[in-house]
Order: C-alpha cells, then structure tokens, then sequence
C-alpha cells in the first residue's frame, strides 16, 4: 500500500526551530522575538505565508520588496534550525513497522526543500521514505492536489492514505480524491468535527489498524 506523510505537525514538532529561526530574523530587524504558541498557528501554508504572518504579527510592512528581504533570510537560519525538533510519540516506531511490513512511504511537505532534506537526514528518516515532495519543487503548494497526486504517480496503482495534521492536508487529500487520516495531535486551528477526514487517531500505534482498513476496503 502507498502511505503519503506530511511531516511538520504529523510526524515531528519542529515548531521549535522555527521559532528560532523566525526569532532571529526578526531579533535584526528591531522586533520581538515570537512566542511557541504564535510559531504554531503559523504553520502549514508554506514559508512565504508563514513570514507574512510574521510580518503582520509585528506590524512589519508587508511590501513585496519587504518581504522578500524577511523570507531570503528566513530561509537561512531555516535550513540550519534542526536541532530542536523531536518525533511525535509512536511516530518513528511505527514508519519502521509500516516500512518492514512492506508498504510504500512518501513524504510530502509545504515545508521549503533544502531544510526539509535538512530535517529528515537529521532526524534518521531518509531510510524510510520512497518517495519525496517538497514546497518548491513543483509549481503548485497543498492545498491545491498536485504535490500529494504528484507522489503518488511515482508508485504503482495500488490502496492509497495520506496521513496530515491540518485542514490544509484535509482539504489536499479532499481534491485529490484520496483518503484521509488526521492527526489529531498537530498545528490545527479548527475542532476535528470541523475537519474533513475518513479517520482520525491521537495515537500512532493505532495507525496501522487504519492502514489494514484502507486495504480491506480497497
């Protein structure tokens, strides 16, 4: 079977770094360091929209020369801010299960490629993974369908999942027609009653019994 991730949010709280690393940025330009809680309800569109939402946060004028200067040097300290995100619990253990039990497992992220390539090489997690998407490298971001269809043109037909932590991730798996399994522990803003989803789990041990019903479905 073909099991497509997210990762910031669903797999791996990196949350942390990018309140480092947001912090920093905006520590030069004269402006108050973000809180844990701001850095999470950023999350999830994207680096562009999570610096404009910085911008705004800090009454930074969000001219596009402006922000282009704030998301180029995001994007350094990004790439480089990977020492302080951890696995969500269960998460690790259950991909390897997943992947000795001989599914398919992909990875597809708005989170900018070079430190999402940063992050899982740190983090142990290229050994499991088949595939790779990232924001940049194709034209198009969650939650418009092409990253995930993407992913998944590069296996074999075959029973899909796409497992997020976000209404972004619900609405991608929505227009690309493929079932969904939400998180329920990652950067949501809404109730899951408010959240489209085929399953929904709080702990990662449950998940291979969703993956079992996809296939007895299929």
């Amino acid at each position: 079977m073909n099991i497509v991730f997210d990762l910031d949010g669903t797999l791996i709280d990196s949350a942390p770094d990018l309140q480092s690393a947001a912090s920093t940025v905006l520590g030069r330009h004269g402006k108050a360091a973000l809180s844990l809680e701001e850095t999470r309800s950023f999350i999830g569109e994207g680096a562009a929209v999570f610096v404009s939402r910085m911008m705004l946060a800090r009454r930074i004028a969000t001219t596009a020369k402006r922000h282009a200067i704030l998301l180029e040097e995001f994007l350094e300290q990004y790439e480089f801010s990977i020492e302080n995100a951890v696995f969500y619990p269960g998460a690790f253990e259950v991909l390897s299960t997943l992947k000795a039990d001989g599914h398919i497992l992909a990875l597809c992220t708005n989170k900018p490629e070079l430190p999402a390539r940063a992050v899982i090489r740190h983090m142990g997690l290229e050994p499991l993974f088949d595939a790779f998407m990232a924001g940049g490298m194709i034209d198009s971001r969650k939650p418009a369908p092409d990253m995930l269809l993407h992913t998944l043109h590069s296996f074999d037909d075959g029973p899909a999942l796409y497992v997020g932590d976000s209404e972004i991730d619900a609405e991608t798996a929505r227009r690309a027609e493929v079932p969904f399994a939400l998180y329920a522990g990652g950067y949501r803003k809404r109730p899951v009653s408010d959240i489209h989803n085929d399953w929904v789990f709080q702990d990662f041990a449950t998940l291979p019994g969703i993956v079992a019903e996809v296939i007895a479905l299929h």
